[in-house]
């Protein structure tokens, strides 16, 4: 049997580092929210209902206008609802189709950064989350993005707060720049596997 585990953590927590050393391990990963950026730009239906609701604005040459569409939903949660509602169906049935393939691994991870706003985390067996503090996030965050603090402080504050992530979370890696990461990571791996195991 193979695991269905999720990794997750707020903007700056550093996942995909995290997720580079579990591939590293020779775990497969999923990554939610590149396929989605891959899916808006490809797939056909997803993008029909974004242009029937924002406009023809919302892709310029052929690909997704992110800036424009950031703006159309960053303080309006209707908005939001809605362009969540075309993707997501999209990346859960292309996820789904990825997981079919995977029966080699003793688990495979799901990386996304929403799995608890969008209700589902109730889908994993496991649940990872990686945390950091505030100021590394938003350090990093800038250095990435380039983006002032106060946008990004809105980003952060648009997601859950740690600590309830946390309480709903099997395991958590703690990404501070002081507790190294790699042995929290091997500790989960031993874990996971000696779960599938049993």
């Amino acid at each position: 049997m193979t695991l269905n585990v999720a990794i997750t953590g707020g903007i700056g927590s550093g996942k995909s580092l995290v997720c580079n050393a579990f591939e590293e391990l020779g775990i497969p990963v999923y990554s939610a929210d590149n396929e989605a950026k891959i899916l808006t730009n490809t797939d056909p239906e997803i993008r029909r209902l974004l242009i029937e609701k924002f406009g023809d604005e919302v892709y310029l040459n052929h690909e997704l206008n992110r800036p424009f569409l950031a703006n159309k939903i960053f303080d309006n949660p209707e908005n939001r609802k809605y362009v969540n509602e075309v993707i997501h169906p999209a990346v859960h049935a292309h996820f789904a189709q990825w997981l079919a393939q995977q029966t080699h691994a003793p688990y495979t991870l799901h990386e996304a950064a929403i799995v608890f706003e969008t209700g589902s985390y109730r889908q994993f067996d496991k649940i990872i989350t990686v945390t950091a503090p505030l100021e590394i996030r938003i350090r990093r965050i800038q250095k990435r993005d380039g983006i002032d603090t106060e946008l990004i402080l809105k980003k952060i504050n648009s997601q859950w707060p740690d600590e309830n992530k946390i309480a709903l979370s099997d395991f958590v890696i703690v990404n501070d720049e002081i507790h190294p990461i790699f042995p929290q990571i091997l500790e989960i791996h031993k874990t996971l596997t000696q779960d599938v195991r049993i």
